[in-house]
């Protein structure tokens, strides 16, 4: 006997199935957002004030790059979380979806270019040293860093009206506000030829500079027995990790939104979810690699977690170990260092000292 598929019980499936991907989803976001946040507060703490090694340009595009990476988890998913809760799927595009993914496209945009910058800035620190001084001035640095900020600004502006070129709709896939890019592809084309492409090109062309000249000092250093062929790498620590690391992040999902606008048809839910959320992670990342693999960002952060457990809880201070006068010791130690480092102009973040291999 043939028996007919019950479709009440086939809908309540897909239904439970939905819910329980969409809380597997919602999970995860709410993890990589607290990871996101907890990582960058550390940050901010940190650089806030001198680091041994990081010049006050530097300090700059850092805490630039601090604030890019922190709006992913105080901005981006509060704001897509809170639609997807609000919203009701049968409804069309409305202003609040057109405003955040105008939000979500701005701040990605400012991620990358800050990495681009900062890149840029290394690289003339490593190149030009002595000319670091009259190239790297206070107003260019304060100028790079409101381009990276304000030209996304103008260049998604589009997005944000909500009868305009670029129509937008909240993905289940996702749960994200995300523009129907395949309605203008000349407008997702040149978006990816202004941003995606030109801080790609900086970023590898600077870092592959660097590292090649760290390499070569490196080698020359072996040559005359200056190094110990057992010392790290100090190239290969930071530049690999970090371009391998943008390049995992960012172009799965430049191609996915490239072959939705060309191809006009979507991705498996799964793939576009993990392509969609994947540079938010990038957010967190560039916590290890920028800030906790520098060996004096560590030493600061100690620092000012033995003020913090010496004034909220000294009993706490006592039992690891963090007295008061060993304490005293340790940060003037940290503060004799800093002032030494005040004196060189053209010093940059961690891998500003790889051509001394430091």
């Amino acid at each position: 006997m043939y028996l007919t598929p019950n479709l009440s019980n086939l809908s309540d499936s897909d239904h439970l199935q939905d819910l329980t991907h969409r809380s597997a989803k919602v999970s995860v976001i709410i993890v990589l957002g607290v990871m996101i946040t907890l990582g960058n507060i550390a940050v901010l703490l940190v650089i806030t004030s001198s680091v041994a090694g990081w010049s006050r340009n530097s300090r700059y595009f850092l805490l630039s790059l601090t604030a890019a990476d922190s709006a992913f988890g105080l901005l981006i998913m509060p704001l897509n979380l809170s639609v997807s809760l609000l919203k009701d799927y049968s409804e069309g595009p409305d202003t609040l979806c057109h405003v955040v993914a105008f939000c979500n496209a701005t701040v990605y945009s400012t991620c990358m270019y800050t990495l681009a910058t900062i890149s840029l800035e290394r690289y003339i620190a490593v190149f030009y040293p002595l000319q670091y001084s009259t190239l790297m001035t206070r107003k260019r640095t304060l100028s790079l860093i409101a381009f990276a900020w304000c030209f996304p600004l103008f260049l998604l502006s589009p997005i944000t009206f909500p009868n305009g070129i670029i129509e937008v709709h909240f993905s289940n896939a996702s749960l994200v506000c995300n523009p129907s890019y395949s309605t203008n592809v000349a407008y997702t084309l040149s978006l990816t030829c202004l941003i995606f492409f030109p801080c790609s090109i900086v970023m590898t062309y600077a870092n592959l500079r660097v590292w090649c000249a760290a390499k070569r000092q490196r080698l020359k250093l072996r040559k005359y027995g200056c190094a110990l062929r057992s010392r790290h790498n100090v190239a290969a620590r930071v530049l690999v990790p970090v371009m391998a690391v943008y390049y995992t992040c960012w172009t799965p999902c430049m191609a996915v939104m490239i072959y939705n606008a060309v191809s006009g048809s979507s991705v498996p839910e799964w793939v576009e979810f993990v392509v969609v959320w994947l540079p938010t992670s990038n957010g967190f990342l560039n916590c290890i690699f920028y800030f906790w693999i520098n060996k004096n960002f560590r030493r600061k952060f100690h620092l000012i977690l033995r003020r913090l457990a010496l004034s909220l809880c000294p009993e706490l201070a006592e039992t690891l170990g963090w007295s008061t006068t060993s304490s005293a010791q340790f940060v003037s130690g940290i503060l004799d260092n800093n002032n030494l480092v005040h004196e060189r102009s053209s010093s940059v973040s961690s891998t500003c000292t790889l051509l001394s291999l430091a």
